[in-house]
């Protein structure tokens, strides 16, 4: 099984690798989006205050990870499915497909508070706390957007699926994330925040061992 999740995630990196048209889209989104919130929002006369800076930052990091994570299954036709089916077990490839996605989310979000540092300025004054969350929301969000995405792939209209399915899910991990990341912002003490991150911890690990369980009775029909 390990081998055949190296395989996979080897073939996601060399596909991404060629139609590298994908990923710049996504990082053009990034950054563009913060430099139209640099220029709408009064930032550039230093009037964004922190929790703005900590809400415009999760926004723009959540809609990247669904517009990076969507193309998991949907870009996968019917044929090349067929064929992962007869080489692989499901397992191997509902874990390379998060692995894989983990890292493009994660990618995306040190990208964005780099481009929001630079552009926006730096108001956090925990830089690991913040960070630490940056990793736990990542991979919240790359797992279940995985998994829902998977679910979508099997319906004709998976995009407005993916949406409605994706949305339960993804509030509490965005909502952990903005509060972890205020006290972050404020400079709290990490006790503040220690059951804030061990409940994101605790929503990454089921919505993992949920696509773990699930996605072989899905990859079947």
């Amino acid at each position: 099984m390990l081998r055949q999740i190296r395989t996979l995630m080897l073939k996601e990196f060399t596909l991404e690798w060629r139609q590298k048209y994908a990923l710049n889209g996504i990082l053009l989104y990034v950054v563009s989006a913060v430099f139209i919130t640099y220029l709408s929002v009064g930032a550039k006369q230093g009037n964004i205050g922190a929790p703005t800076w900590n809400a415009l930052y999760w926004i723009i990091i959540l809609f990247s990870a669904v517009n990076a994570v969507a193309k998991s299954f949907v870009q996968e036709h019917q044929g090349r499915q067929l064929y992962y089916y007869m080489i692989a077990s499901p397992e191997a490839i509902i874990v390379s497909k998060i692995i894989y996605n983990s890292i493009l989310t994660l990618v995306l979000a040190l990208l964005g508070y780099l481009v929001f540092s630079v552009i926006l300025g730096n108001p956090v004054q925990d830089q690991g706390l913040f960070v630490l969350n940056l990793v736990l929301g990542a991979l919240g969000f790359s797992g279940c957007l995985t998994m829902v995405s998977g679910i979508a792939s099997k319906a004709s209209n998976n995009a407005t699926l993916m949406a409605i399915l994706s949305f339960p899910v993804i509030i509490p991990i965005l909502l952990m994330a903005i509060r972890v990341s205020k006290n972050a912002i404020d400079g709290l003490d990490w006790s503040v925040s220690v059951d804030k991150i061990i409940t994101l911890l605790a929503i990454n690990a089921i919505i993992s061992a949920t696509a773990y369980i699930l996605f072989p009775y899905l990859w079947r029909s």
